[in-house]
């Protein structure tokens, strides 16, 4: 999704690569997940904080909520992650977030999916304006929330939590998620922070009054809050619509990248703990993964994953027919992607083709 007319990097290399292979984008929380379990992984120079960030993390048992009623674990399968970015109103990120509405929402939902050997990953990037079926759910007060058709999908997460956005996305997808993690915008922004900014180069200017960002054509080094703004951009570029938004996302992740790759931050004991410590005051994951040891383990299974080959898709939507403003699955494309993710086999193009898009 590179029809926004903004390149972004940290180098000219980084930009050039992005045009010959416009698909193989990083995701912006699934970065921030797994450069947090990569820090883990270090080693020595990680461990002698371990009592305080592993008190940082918060766990939700996913298993426990969901029961039985869940798609069937196929021993091919892989592993399959749901990354979510929330704008909870709470805490640090209270002024972090436009707008006067109360709650937290899900900005950003990828299903991770790693297949079996682990040597290459692809991220699905789910829409938040797409209409979709939430299925019957457990509120986190016990209570039952009945199933409804035609809801906008980053509404499930702040009505029902969590375990009722994997739900829904298991019905959705038909795929099990395997773990679940969640990174709230003042995590993002004290990881950009840490790093002492990102710089950005756009073609055009951009001027957005929701999201706060002002920028005039030209190379931008941004901070935590203007990084934020960045990525919350949908008014100020292309179509003004939040499939824009997501392409934005998408290509600051290679400037993210590559200000963290040239910073060699794992031979920073401060610098990762700077890092690390942002980032598990603002992590939730599944009861599974609620620990250093754990997402340790959980990394070190990922060291065959070259972060070279991450494809980057957006499911297939088209624009619904009764409210331009929404967005549903276009099928068959969705069917068809969702059925290579089950099955861990290889996506067609087909499959990756987007209606509302345009290709």
């Amino acid at each position: 999704m590179t029809q926004n007319n903004v390149t972004v990097g940290a180098s000219d290399d980084a930009r050039s690569h992005g045009r010959r292979k416009p698909r193989r984008r990083r995701g912006l929380k699934i970065t921030l997940s797994v450069l947090l379990v990569l820090v883990l992984a270090g080693g020595g120079t990680a461990w002698w904080f371990y009592s305080q960030l592993n008190g940082n993390i918060k766990g939700v048992d996913i298993n426990k909520a969901l029961g039985t009623d869940r798609p069937e674990k196929l021993p091919t399968s892989g592993q399959n992650v749901l990354v979510l970015g929330s704008d909870s109103r709470a805490g640090d990120n209270k002024g972090l977030v436009g707008g006067d509405v109360s709650g937290a929402r899900s900005d950003t939902a990828m299903v991770v999916h790693i297949p079996e050997g682990r040597k290459k990953a692809v991220a699905v990037s789910i829409p938040r304006d797409t209409l979709v079926t939430r299925p019957e759910c457990t509120k986190k007060d016990g209570s039952t929330l009945s199933s409804a058709h035609r809801v906008m999908f980053n509404s499930v997460y702040s009505i029902a939590g969590p375990a009722c956005v994997v739900k829904t996305v298991e019905k959705m997808s038909g795929v099990r998620i395997d773990h679940y993690m969640e990174i709230n915008f003042a995590g993002f922004k004290g990881l950009v922070d840490a790093i002492g900014g990102v710089s950005v180069t756009t073609d055009q200017a951009i001027h957005d009054t929701s999201s706060g960002l002002d920028l005039v054509a030209g190379t931008h080094k941004l901070n935590g809050t203007d990084s934020l703004a960045f990525v919350r951009t949908r008014h100020g570029i292309g179509d003004g619509s939040d499939l824009g938004r997501i392409g934005l996302q998408q290509q600051f992740m290679l400037a993210l990248l590559s200000e963290v790759k040239s910073q060699d931050l794992l031979g920073s004991p401060t610098k990762s703990y700077k890092i690390a410590n942002s980032l598990t005051k603002s992590l939730t994951t599944d009861s599974e993964l609620a620990s250093l040891t754990s997402l340790a383990d959980f990394a070190r299974s990922l060291n065959g994953v070259d972060p070279a080959t991450m494809e980057t898709i957006m499911l297939p939507v088209a624009y619904d027919k009764i409210d331009r403003n929404r967005v549903i699955a276009a099928e068959p494309q969705a069917k068809t992607l969702w059925k290579a993710i089950r099955t861990d086999s290889t996506i067609p193009e087909s499959a990756k083709k987007s209606p509302a898009t345009g290709g």
